[in-house]
């Protein structure tokens, strides 16, 4: 009997930690001590020292410079918006210049929201069985793209794109597939056999991938 109460907390415990996402606040709000990383186990500033100014963020009213994939895209997460520490959303505003690709990738911690403001993009997702669910997406359309499962985005448009995503995270992470594999130093060998590339083909996909370092 004892084992199956043991049994059934630990299953419960182990569901819990699954399941959830950022933890609830336990405050109003807590703006950090640091302009770094937010964090909940960073200090909050004393509330005499909060003004309006901590809950606005103005870095997205019109996009950064395209990469060479005709990609623009701006994180709105607990780092660089310290007023969104322990409430548990963030956002992404993602530009598509013609014919521009958002590369497969994923966020770790969250379910993503997108809002197309623009434009007309190609756009999904593909599941843990393998099965796609993809279509184009236009101005005033809504898609979501559930925690952890790759998706992606393209411009099929012949103007500008632009969507806005939200994230039920306050720092949902991203990992570029693209960047993961052929960026980060796995070893040429096993790459080789995974793919079916050759050594120099390996060699021309790390060189393009593999972040520079600034």
């Amino acid at each position: 009997m004892a084992f199956m109460v043991i049994f059934l907390l630990v299953s419960f415990l182990h569901a819990h930690v699954i399941l959830a996402s950022d933890p609830d606040p336990l405050r109003d709000f807590c703006i950090p001590h640091t302009d770094g990383h937010a964090s909940a186990y960073i200090p909050c500033k004393n509330s005499s020292d909060i003004t309006v100014e901590d809950f606005v963020f103005s870095g997205i009213k019109s996009p950064e410079t395209f990469d060479k994939s005709g990609l623009s895209s701006i994180p709105v997460n607990a780092n660089v918006f310290p007023g969104l520490n322990t409430l548990g959303v963030s956002l992404a505003r993602a530009d598509f210049d013609v014919d521009g690709v958002n590369a497969p990738h994923y966020h770790p911690r969250a379910t993503e929201v997108a809002y197309v403001l623009e434009g007309k993009l190609y756009s999904g997702f593909v599941d843990t069985q393998n099965r796609i669910f993809a279509k184009v997406i236009e101005k005033g359309d809504v898609m979501v793209f559930p925690r952890g499962l790759v998706h992606f985005q393209m411009n099929v448009g012949d103007k500008r794109a632009t969507i806005l995503g939200s994230f039920d995270s306050q720092n949902p992470g991203l990992q570029r597939i693209p960047v993961a594999v052929f960026g980060s130093g796995i070893k040429e060998g096993l790459l080789e056999k995974a793919f079916g590339l050759s050594t120099k083909e390996i060699s021309k996909l790390r060189k393009e991938f593999t972040p520079k370092e600034e």
